[in-house]
């Protein structure tokens, strides 16, 4: 920053080696491949920008500070420096470097870490500090190099990526997701087309999706709420082939700019529902964020999760507050006309009355009251950075050195299972009998019941353990193994177990021990609505600390949504989930353990709407536990 400017002196340098460095601390770096930058070439840029605004930008590189000076004095929020034109190529260039390792196969996913932003810059402007659109470019980039039709971008910087959404309002290839500070209009931008009911234009309606928050103070269950009642069934249904993330980090806490409470961990929940969108292929790219210790943490948190490590517990009481439940209800009715999963959804427009009654309009501070604040501002920062210091090593545990297990006695199909998956010994026969006499005696008089729980308990013992992350096993009961999985866990201290059931079984009653939930006619066309609007949800605000899935016969979800169910539920338990499978089905097998050791989920295949009856029965189980289970609440 060479000229005195309040306004753009949080957008330091610092921004990228205090990541990169947190990155190393971590010793991520070195897991990942690195790509090298280069400058984008003016011809990429100009599939978003005009040649004019090229032409500007060009000139700064010979200004002199006064020139510059001037030329930065007709943007709103921007500054130039003799550099800034290159940085921006490299930004472009670097964002480009990834889309292409991304979209050749080289790489699963990436993130760029890029300075100057671009989600603000529009066609002929810079803007709030961004000079060229990296994330646009790279979509106009996508569409045109790969012939691409369907690009997911979502916006969670705390600031409204207004030049995106001016970019791409008619674009029906462009899906684009935004929230953002608002305040009824009274934070930056200050657009009125930064609120809900800006839907796109022409035939871009209903592809421009904009989550206003109307306070501050957001946190990870209002976060989270919005991904499970807005975006995911919107992305689910518009099946993008590649997803973009405008990742700015001041939406999390201590940023000076958001002023919202959410933890370097939710961006890591937020990373692994995306990263099971487009098969897995996903560029983040940095935009803003401006606590360093925040940013960085966070940074760290988003690349961990796309290196496929176990996703921390998400702090905090999962409550979303009146005002997000308020925001989401009104997308959710300003795109009712638009969207299939939406058809039969009872919404109707609220008038924001948590916020708009006691919106406070903003007074001009003297000089006096700007130092203060100023000083309050540099207290926080410092208590913001002592709290996450604490705050990471609390949730960031010890990783298992393994990742998937099971047994030997996989009736002979092992050997086709991924190549990671580990193989355990059976528990003695002996050590079964006495472990589950206790509580279950009646179950093992027979010899199959026996040699199946005998296999099943030696892989949840390496679980409960944390010897492993997660395993799969087969039963030919699998009702039956989970009951005694269920007690065995909450003898060795896991108070939370949650249970899922899929397919036709009979779930021995234990009233005691673990949330059970029972998924047994979830047919193909109600699996979003179903798993989206009521299981993540419940699931979420259970918080548990172990996963036990069962799959049985009769089932009429099929093998893709099964893995899918899986791959969900990873973002629970630190990824502790066990899968218990009755049917012997290889296929299944294949599909659920390379979900386990962490490949790409399959293909869902076309979205079907879900009946108005299935979704009115949602709605009556949401009515009916919401109260109980608070992420459940989105009208």
């Amino acid at each position: 920053l060479l000229i005195s400017s309040p306004v753009c002196d949080i957008e330091v340098p610092e921004r990228l080696s205090s990541s990169y460095e947190q990155l190393k601390c971590y010793r991520l770096v070195e897991r990942c491949v690195l790509l090298p930058a280069r400058e984008g070439s003016e011809e990429e840029i100009l599939l978003v920008h005009s040649s004019e605004h090229v032409e500007v930008a060009k000139s700064t590189q010979t200004m002199n500070e006064e020139e510059l000076k001037t030329a930065s004095g007709n943007y709103d929020a921007f500054f130039f420096h003799p550099n800034t034109y290159r940085c921006a190529r490299l930004a472009v260039g670097a964002t480009l470097q990834l889309v292409d390792a991304v979209m050749s196969g080289k790489v699963c996913n990436g993130m760029a870490l890029v300075r100057p932003p671009g989600h603000h810059s529009q066609r002929n402007a810079a803007n709030g500090f961004c000079l060229f659109n990296n994330v646009a470019i790279a979509a106009e980039y996508a569409k045109l190099k790969y012939g691409l039709q369907r690009i997911l971008i979502v916006d969670w910087d705390v600031h409204h990526g207004q030049g995106t959404q001016y970019i791409f309002e008619e674009d029906p290839r462009v899906l684009y997701f935004s929230w953002h500070r608002y305040e009824h209009q009274e934070f930056w931008p200050s657009l009125k087309e930064s609120d809900y009911d800006a839907v796109g234009l022409g035939k871009g309606k209903g592809f421009n999706i904009n989550l206003p928050w109307n306070k501050v103070g957001m946190g990870n269950s209002d976060y989270l709420a919005a991904f499970f009642h807005v975006l995911l069934p919107m992305a689910f249904e518009f099946d993008p082939e590649l997803v973009l993330v405008s990742s700015g980090y001041d939406s999390g806490i201590g940023d000076p700019e958001g002023q919202m409470n959410a933890t370097p961990e939710v961006f890591a929940h937020l990373t692994h529902f995306l990263m099971q969108l487009a098969n897995g292929k996903l560029c983040v790219i940095l935009e803003g964020g401006y606590h360093l210790k925040s940013l960085s943490e966070s940074v760290c948190m988003t690349v961990k999760t796309l290196l496929g490590d176990p996703v921390p517990q998400v702090s905090g009481e999962m409550a979303p507050c009146l005002s997000a439940i308020e925001s989401i209800q009104n997308v959710r009715a300003a795109h009712k006309p638009y969207w299939k999963w939406l058809m039969y959804e009872d919404t109707s427009f609220l008038q924001n009355l948590s916020t708009k009654s006691h919106l406070l309009k903003k007074t001009n501070t003297n000089p006096s009251t700007e130092h203060e604040s100023k000083m309050t501002n540099n207290d926080e920062t410092v208590k913001v950075e002592r709290f996450l210091e604490l705050h990471m090593k609390n949730i960031l545990l010890p990783v298992p050195p393994i990742k998937t297990a099971t047994t030997t006695d996989f009736k002979g199909s092992a050997h086709l299972l991924p190549v990671p998956i580990h193989l355990v010994k059976e528990m003695d026969r002996i050590e079964i009998k006495a472990l589950v006499s206790g509580f279950y005696a009646d179950l093992v008089k027979e010899e199959k019941t026996l040699r199946s729980l005998s296999s099943m308990l030696a892989i949840l013992d390496k679980i409960l353990k944390k010897e492993v992350c997660n395993g799969i096993a087969e039963s030919p009961t699998s009702s039956v193994s989970v009951a005694v999985a269920l007690r065995h866990a909450v003898r060795f201290g896991f108070q939370r177990v949650l249970c899922i059931f899929v397919g036709d079984m009979q779930i021995i009653p234990n009233t005691e021990d673990g949330l059970s939930l029972l998924l047994k006619d979830a047919e193909g066309n109600d699996f979003f609505s179903a798993v989206l609007g009521f299981i993540l949800p419940v699931a979420y605000s259970y918080q548990p600390n172990l996963t036990v899935i069962a799959v049985g016969p009769n089932r009429s979800l099929g093998i893709s949504e099964i893995s899918l169910l899986f791959a969900l539920l990873q973002g629970l338990a630190e990824s502790r989930i066990f899968a218990v499978i009755e049917d012997t089905e290889i296929n299944l097998m294949q599909s659920v353990a390379k979900t386990l050791v962490g490949a790409s989920t399959p293909h869902f295949g076309v979205y079907v709407p879900p009946t108005q009856e299935k979704v009115n029965k949602i709605k009556k189980l949401r009515d009916q536990f919401q109260q109980e289970w608070k992420m459940l609440q989105c009208s």
